[in-house]
């Protein structure tokens, strides 16, 4: 499984780099802090891959919480030709810690 860690997130995001980042929480969780991604919860995924960049090589940086979702979209998006996915390492928790 391809990881970014979370510091490196923040830096690319610092740097203004245009990056597709998909937050796999529920929209709840969304609502109460995000990282201006844009938001498709785990579960309805399949219901929005015309949402996702048509280029099935262009990176796409998922995450969740923690790390254990962002993991199974990953996998799923694999599954469906993507293939240049990358999981936030630790999740949001671990991208909240850094100062």
């Amino acid at each position: 499984m391809l990881e970014v860690a979370a510091k490196e997130l923040k830096r690319r995001l610092a740097n203004k780099e245009e990056l597709y980042i998909i937050d796999v929480r529920e929209c709840w969780e969304y609502d109460e802090v995000n990282i201006g991604a844009t938001n498709i919860p785990l579960g309805e995924l399949p219901q929005h891959l015309s949402q996702l960049p048509s280029r099935k090589d262009m990176e796409i940086i998922v995450h969740c919480q923690s790390g254990r979702r962002s993991g199974q979209a990953q996998k799923y998006l694999a599954k469906q030709g993507y293939s240049n996915v990358t999981s936030l390492k630790g999740g949001l928790d671990a991208y909240l810690r850094l100062k």
